[in-house]
């Protein structure tokens, strides 16, 4: 059976298909000079062009080299592989509670050697406390309404983060200062997580920088997002996680998270903000 016309696959598909119309349109051939180039009937090139048919990578390739386009294949085919799992509404993800959540990204994170995380929100997840990390995960349970397995959720998380202690592995962060300010928890808990943060830094496998409030921008804030490996992008919203590999987004996002890293304090500095934030909590 096909997709529904209003389904997220057929939108995939048809933005695909635009894509690949848009690039026979610039190289300025015919649907039928381009069957011709590619050694198939002028009614696949139809199909795929109207998003009736999916193509193959193949397809993609021999598309994008008859338009003398070979660069934009490889960002097509991500994109044709890229389905509607990329973008993921929340509420299907957690629907089983948040344990599974957490222990779903477990082998993606054994298997990543570089990760890049920008937050403008709350402390990254690798760099949470369980306290911290508790009544993060608390108030997402009621927000969203998931099953209460919050014990479990949270041991979940710690187990995952023990992937910050493995050797081989690197980890950039870059944190907004409020990250350092919003009382997600109490005082306590507080105080313990932006400690454990310290803590972190000394870390050699670790680079921690925070974005201060007085810096002259050249980058806005954004929402949260990490970079695996240079190859895929985890990017959340409130209603949804969207998983982007396609080369130009994954490149964008390695753009943005240079530009706010060179935006970033660090060492002593970063130290500084952090230390103001822990006595800002008495």
């Amino acid at each position: 059976m096909p997709p529904h016309p209003s389904s997220p696959v057929q939108k995939a598909r048809e933005r695909l298909a635009g894509r690949l119309r848009e690039v026979r349109l610039n190289a300025g051939i015919s649907g039928r000079e381009l069957a011709v180039r590619c050694r198939w009937s002028e009614s696949k090139s139809s199909r795929i062009e109207n998003a009736r048919t999916p193509p193959s990578d193949a397809d993609i390739r021999a598309w994008c080299h008859a338009c003398a386009a070979d660069d934009q294949a490889p960002d097509l085919i991500a994109a044709n592989r890229q389905s509607f799992e990329a973008h993921v509404e929340w509420k299907r993800l957690q629907r089983t509670g948040l344990r599974r959540l957490q222990e779903s990204t477990g082998d993606l994170y054994r298997q990543t050697e570089v990760f890049q995380v920008y937050v403008s929100d709350v402390i990254p997840g690798f760099l949470q406390t369980a306290g911290y990390a508790s009544a993060l995960l608390s108030s997402i349970a009621d927000l969203r309404g998931t099953p209460d397995d919050l014990r479990d959720a949270v041991a979940a998380r710690m187990k995952r983060n023990e992937v910050l202690g493995k050797g081989g592995r690197r980890f950039s962060f870059v944190l907004e200062e409020p990250v350092l300010r919003y009382r997600l928890c109490g005082t306590g808990a507080m105080a313990a997580q932006l400690g454990h943060l310290l803590e972190v830094m000394d870390r050699q496998n670790v680079a921690v920088g925070i974005v201060p409030f007085s810096v002259q921008r050249t980058v806005w804030p954004m929402p949260t997002f990490t970079i695996f490996d240079s190859r895929r992008v985890h990017a959340d919203t409130l209603e949804a996680a969207s998983t982007l590999t396609q080369p130009s987004q994954v490149e964008l996002y390695a753009r943005a998270f240079g530009r706010l890293s060179r935006q970033a304090v660090r060492g002593a500095a970063a130290r500084t903000l952090i230390a103001d934030a822990l006595a800002s909590l008495d």
